[in-house]
Parts: structure tokens; sequence; C-alpha cells
């Protein structure tokens, strides 16, 4: 146990420091991950042989119930609601076609059996709203309108479809599951998930606030064993797992708890920890020996994941909403692969499938691609389709606070322009409403305590506390023009 506990230590440890260089080098941290677990493992320096699948399936899946937990927990209803309907056909429409078209792929250039290449598309289907969204937020760059909030919702809610496919391929192959029983299994685990996930949140809620635990930092327990429950059982229930878990986190997301900001925190940590040991562990199953033989394969599937299949069912996807040549063409190329697609490469292995090994190493080569190619240039692509949006800087200040029922009441930062009108007057003159205090003004790096006769100048960027509507106001008054 000392040994593994060292050994794994270190790879993680290794791996966190590596992510210093993605900035440097323009290189996603998740390559780094990656290439840290294939030099420990049996054909690197490490010499470390993990041939588990069992115990690497196990891993992943709870690896990838708190990943998609905390994609849940960062979506806002706010954003989704002008998305919802583009978004989850994104999410089930669009994912079958990506799985169909590579499987199509994998049989007419691979030789695969049809369930075998359907099997091989499912697993590759699903796109990392994690991986996507850190690339974008280290390289700095956003994206117009509604193209954000429609990625990460897709993002976020695309990997139950990815598992129900590649679980009911495996049944069927394996004469468990008959074709005709696809569909209403597919109703059953989505109703199921989706209104265990939300049932299960809310009661979940009513129990932290009526809890009320005397130390904050048990939260983070508390809503780790939550999760576990709700896949748990959730699964237990015939489910989907993954969805009630992402249905779940969304309800918990946007609603206001004690200690929230807390959580959020742990678990943001926690889904990293969890990236860093699925990339690791599909490094050390990795046989650099093994690659060679289905290198030309790992290419032609991953060259037409990118330019063929993820384009036609993006296109397909988006056609009745309207979104445009750029706007589908970018959503297009936002299909990074990451975890999902690992967790669900070692299915095949672990049920003995013939072709497993092959898609493992196939699997690898697409993961790998997807980072490299499509993670590199995905700031390149939102300029060059002029989609792109400038990712402010958000200063950090020494004030934290969390909102709840107790101060029903928001910290904010407002930007004062330079043409308002309320530029040289005092604070007193500018009479802020009664609900609204203006806590701190951060002035040229500097953060000054303000008080009635503090003038307040434009491009001031004040942090007020106050409830949204007095908030509201105080904007409209800031925003206000010069005449």
């Amino acid at each position: 146990m000392e040994i593994a506990l060292l050994i794994a230590s270190v790879l993680v440890l290794l791996s966190i420091a590596a992510s210093k260089l993605s900035d440097k080098f323009a290189v996603p941290a998740l390559v780094f991950f990656l290439f840290i677990g294939i030099l420990a493992g049996p054909g690197g320096v490490g010499g470390i042989h993990f041939n588990d699948p069992w115990m690497a399936k196990q891993i992943g899946m709870i690896a990838l119930v708190f990943i998609i937990f905390i994609g849940g927990f960062d979506t806002d209803f706010k954003d989704i609601r002008p998305v919802l309907f583009p978004g989850l056909v994104l999410a089930t429409a669009g994912v079958v076609l990506t799985a169909f078209i590579v499987g199509i792929a994998a049989v007419y250039l691979l030789h695969f059996q049809p369930l075998e290449g359907l099997l091989l598309g499912a697993i590759v289907s699903s796109t990392d709203a994690a991986a996507v969204f850190s690339i974008l937020r280290s390289r700095r760059v956003g994206l117009k309108g509604s193209l954000r909030p429609l990625l990460e919702f897709e993002s976020g809610s695309n990997d139950p479809m990815a598992v129900f496919l590649t679980i009911a391929l495996i049944r069927i192959i394996q004469n468990d599951l008959a074709p005709a029983q696809l569909f209403p299994e597919f109703l059953m685990e989505m109703g199921v998930g989706a209104l265990a996930g939300f049932c299960m949140a809310r009661v979940s809620l009513a129990f932290i606030q009526w809890l009320k635990l005397e130390f904050g930092t048990l939260y983070p327990a508390l809503t780790t064993a939550i999760v576990l429950l709700i896949y748990s059982a959730t699964s237990l229930l015939h489910g989907s797992g993954i969805l009630a878990v992402y249905v779940a986190g969304m309800v918990m997301g946007n609603a206001d708890f004690i200690h929230k900001k807390t959580v959020k925190q742990f678990h943001e940590g926690l889904a990293w920890l969890m990236q860093i040991g699925m990339f690791l562990v599909l490094g050390l199953m990795v046989v650099p020996s093994s690659i060679l033989p289905v290198v030309g394969d790992g290419i032609l599937i991953a060259v037409v994941l990118m330019f063929i299949a993820r384009p036609v069912s993006v296109a397909l996807s988006m056609l009745p909403f309207g979104f445009g040549v750029n706007r589908t063409t970018m959503a297009a190329w936002v299909g990074l692969r990451g975890a999902a697609p690992i967790i669900l490469a070692t299915f095949p292995l672990l049920y003995g499938l013939p072709q497993a090994n092959q898609m493992f190493h196939i699997v690898f080569f697409v993961v790998l691609a997807s980072i490299l190619i499509q993670g590199t240039s995905i700031s390149a692509v939102a300029k060059f389709l002029g989609v792109d949006a400038p990712l402010g800087r958000r200063r950090k200040y020494p004030i934290e606070f969390e909102r709840s029922e107790a101060i029903p009441a928001t910290l904010t930062d407002l930007i004062v322009p330079y043409e308002s009108s309320v530029g040289g007057k005092t604070i007193f003159e500018i009479g802020p409403p009664s609900k609204c205090l203006i806590v701190l003004v951060s002035r040229d790096e500097k953060f000054i305590i303000p008080n009635g006769s503090t003038r307040i100048a434009g491009g001031d960027v004040l942090l007020v506390l106050g409830d949204d509507k007095a908030i509201a106001a105080l904007q409209a008054v800031l925003t206000s023009r010069k005449i």
C-alpha cells in the first residue's frame, strides 16, 4: 500500500507541476498528464505494469461522476434557457449521428463488424466540457453570444448518451439485449435518471439547510456523499446515474445553500484530480509496442471524427435553429475528446470483446489528436470565424461573500464607464439605493475603502453588496452618460 500511494502521489505531483507548462508552450495540460502516464508505464522509464480493466473501469466511473457533477453545478439556468433545445439535440441526436458515422467508417476502413464499429463510434462520441473550457480560459479567449453556454451545456449533458450507447451495444453484441429493446431501454434510463436527479437534489438541499453543521469544512464531505448516493441509487433503480448526477448538479448549482462557495471550490479541485487520474490511467495502460500496428487506424478514425462525423452531426442538429455557418462551424470544431472516451474504452476490455485492445489504442489516438489539434487551435479558429470575444480578467478582491437565505444579497463588481455622468461625483452625491453598499473601489490596481466623500472616476470598479434590484438600479446610474 505504501509503495502504491508513493507512486500515485508522485505521478499526481508531476502532473500538476507539468500543468504549468501548458501556457508556456500553448499545449493543453491534459497532454502532459497523458505522457506522464506513458512514461511511467511498461514502455517508459517507470516500468509500472497496470493492466487491470476492471479497476480502470471502476476508477473511471467514479471519476466521471464527479466531473459530470461539477459540470452541472457550473451551469447557470439563465444562460442555458435560450439554448436548451439546441443543446439537447446536440447531446442526444448529435451523439447518435457521430457514433453512426464513425461506426460506418470503422466498418469500411478498418473492416470491423457493424456492431463493433458502432461501439467504437459510441465510445468516442461525447465531448469534454472541462477540457474545452479550461483551454479557452487559459488562452484568455471567449465565445460570442450563445455559443459558450450552448457548448458547455452540450458537453456536460452528452456523456449519459455515450455511456448508454456503449453499454447497450456491448449487451447487444453479447446477446444480452435485443435491438428492439434499445429505445424503450433508453426512455427508461433517461427518464428515471432525470427524475431521480431532480428529486434527490431537492431533498438534498432541504437536508443540507436542515442539518446546519457546526463545522463548515464538513460540507464538502457531505456533498461528496450525496453525489455518490445519487449516482448509486439511480443506477440501482435502472436509471442513468450519470444523467442523475448532472441534473442534480444543475439543481444544486442554481440554488442557494450554506457554504456553497466552499463546496464549489472543493468539487472543482476534485474534478481536476479525477481528470488527472483518468489520463494517467490511460497512459499507464498504453503499451508503446502495441501502438505501432494501429497507428494508421487511429489516424483514420481521428480524421473521420474531427473532419466528417462531428461537423456533419453538428450541422444537421443545428439546422432547424438557424445558427449560421460560422457559429455552426465553431461548434463543430469545439468537439474536444477527454475523460469520457478514456473511461468507455475500458468497457470492451473488461467484457473481453474480440477487438477490445485495438479499440483501446484507437481511442488513445483519437483523444491525443483531438487535444493536440483541436485543443491548440480553438482560439485561432474562433478568431478566424469572427466568433471570439475577449475573456475579461476577473479582479481578485480581499473580500469574499457567500449568498444565503440569511443574507439575500449578492457581492458583485460594477464598472464605471469613462463617459459616465457620475465621474467626479462623490458617493454621497450619487446616492446609492438604500439596500446597496459600495464596499471597495478598485482604481489603478489599488483598493480604496470608500465613504460618502470618496469621488468616483471613470474606469473605477466598484465592489457592491446588495440585493438584485438595488444593484441593477445602481448600475443604471453608473452607466448613464454625460449630456
